[in-house]
């Protein structure tokens, strides 16, 4: 049965009536009848097209050999004897390596491998469609296939940053820009559920089962870092902090910076989803403290980031400017 070429929305009553599925929703039967109401558009743009999934399963001890061979898949017509590789090894989970036959490196084609059981910690369908959302807003490269343990996509152009980098004025700037453009994906009208509770409690089924015992007399006992837990999510959502797309990983190494362009992008989306945007702000932040030992925990850096959004052009830094932004530090 021909189906019209624009359902209305809501588009439920017109399939429900002729038990079809409907082409702008990604529910099925069961789950329309459940809801009563019926269709709705999944979250973000209309579903991209499918990725080429490759049953290859790469070594991650050995990655070369299998790289190539999904090359030959995506670029069938580069020589074999032509195509150079470079590793990557700034990645904490997973390896990476570019497979490109030019010098300029125009069209690469970029091998990820996960790392060893990092499925227990993402959902690797969520990833891709991650992926293809953030591209759909011209936020991420190409997708261009997945694979048994990883991905591959478009070599993206520019230089990783380091905790050097993200204090220069220009570069957090553009970083900020950004941000706000992946926090202004819509949800189509729904309202998306932050994915941070959900994700700790994964977290804590995993240290359940996991915990290193030679590491109980550091960390505090389960039991009490659940109920941390559960004031946090007593009274976080109280702070009204709204629900965007976030990355939800925005350490340096994540983010790119194209000196030609003059614009910068963010890699792996492993952990994106919707969730407090003060959330996405606040790890990003945390970035500051982590890489470096100042003896203050990365504070001064933090605080000097914060006043140079908040400090009067040509004027002084008051001390009650400097308690609106930091009051646990001041005294």
């Amino acid at each position: 049965m021909a189906v019209p070429p624009s359902a209305p929305l809501p588009c439920s009553p017109f399939y429900l009536r002729r038990q079809a599925p409907c082409p702008q929703c990604s529910w099925g039967m069961e789950e329309k009848a459940a809801a009563g109401a019926g269709c709705r558009e999944p979250p973000g743009p209309p579903r991209a097209a499918a990725v080429p999934c490759f049953g290859i399963s790469v070594d991650q001890d050995d990655i070369l050999p299998g790289a190539l061979r999904l090359i030959r898949e995506l670029r069938p017509h580069w020589k074999p004897q032509q195509v150079r590789t470079k590793r990557f090894t700034d990645g904490i989970t997973n390896k990476l390596v570019a497979c490109y036959v030019e010098d300029d490196m125009q069209d690469c084609v970029l091998v990820r491998v996960y790392g060893e059981r990092t499925e227990l910690l993402v959902d690797r369908e969520n990833e891709v469609r991650n992926f293809q959302l953030l591209r759909a807003h011209g936020c991420a490269p190409k997708l261009y296939c997945t694979f048994q343990n990883g991905l591959c996509y478009e070599y993206m152009r520019g230089m990783a940053l380091g905790p050097e980098h993200i204090r220069e004025p220009r570069l957090f700037r553009l970083i900020a820009l950004e941000m706000a453009k992946i926090h202004t994906i819509h949800a189509n009208g729904s309202l998306p559920k932050p994915i941070l509770w959900h994700k700790m409690h994964s977290y804590f089924t995993l240290v359940k089962n996991e915990i290193n015992p030679s590491l109980s007399a550091d960390v505090p006992k389960v039991e009490v870092l659940e109920r941390e837990l559960a004031w946090l999510k007593e009274h976080l959502p109280q702070l009204d902090s709204p629900v965007v797309f976030c990355h939800n990983d925005l350490l340096c190494k994540n983010i790119i910076y194209d000196s030609t362009k003059g614009h910068v992008r963010f890699i792996d989306y492993e952990y994106a989803g919707y969730n407090y945007q003060a959330f996405d702000i606040g790890n990003h932040f945390n970035e500051f403290a982590a890489p470096q030992d100042t003896g203050d925990g990365g504070f001064e850096g933090i605080r000097e980031h914060l006043l140079s959004w908040r400090r009067p052009p040509g004027g002084p830094v008051s001390q009650q400017l400097l308690c609106g932004c930091l009051p646990i530090r001041c005294e």
